[in-house]
This record gives structure tokens, sequence and C-alpha cells, in this order.
């Protein structure tokens, strides 16, 4: 049987990565983009905690720590700026986002 190396880590932070990045350029519901902003970022934090405990240095794990606090709080904000938007014109779509004003 084949043991889990940090290779096969950082393969599936690449799938992760990759996946919201394509979902980012090719949705227009805010909520699937701010999800795929999600799995960017999920799939950075497993990048730096597999570069993290290869090399045995915890600055990885303090980035992602930072990292998912502003997730968080991206996440808060975003939802707060969608709840704003579907209130004002009914729409989720990115095309709209610009009509918030009037």
């Amino acid at each position: 049987m084949e043991s889990v190396t940090p290779s096969h880590y950082l393969i599936l932070a690449l799938c992760l990565f990759s996946i919201g990045f394509f979902g980012v350029l090719l949705r227009r519901n805010l909520l699937l983009l701010l999800m795929s902003l999600e799995l960017m970022l999920n799939g950075i934090n497993l990048a730096l905690v597999t570069f993290s405990r290869t090399s045995l240095n915890l600055d990885g794990s303090i980035f992602v720590f930072f990292i998912m606090t502003v997730a968080a709080s991206e996440v808060a904000v975003g939802l707060a700026l969608l709840v704003a938007l579907y209130k004002k014109r009914r729409s989720v779509f990115s095309e709209d986002m610009n009509l918030v004003s009037n």
C-alpha cells in the first residue's frame, strides 16, 4: 500500500485552487463567486500547511490562521453586500452589482 506524500497534498491543493479560479472566472452568481473564492483560499491553506509540515516550521500554519480570519470577515462582508443587492434588485448576478447605487 502506498503512503500519502506531500506531493499528494500539493496536487489536491492545486486542484482546489484551480476549481476555485475557474469558478471565479466563469460564474455570474455572486454566491457561487464567494464560494469559489473560499475554495481558492482553502487550496492555498492546504499548500501552506503542507510546506509547513515538510519543513518542520510553524510559519505556514500561522499564515493559515490569518488567512482563515480574513476569509471569515470576507464572507461576512460579502454576504451583507449580497443581501443588500438582493433587497435592492431581486437579483444576485454580478452584472447587477453596479446598479446598487441607483
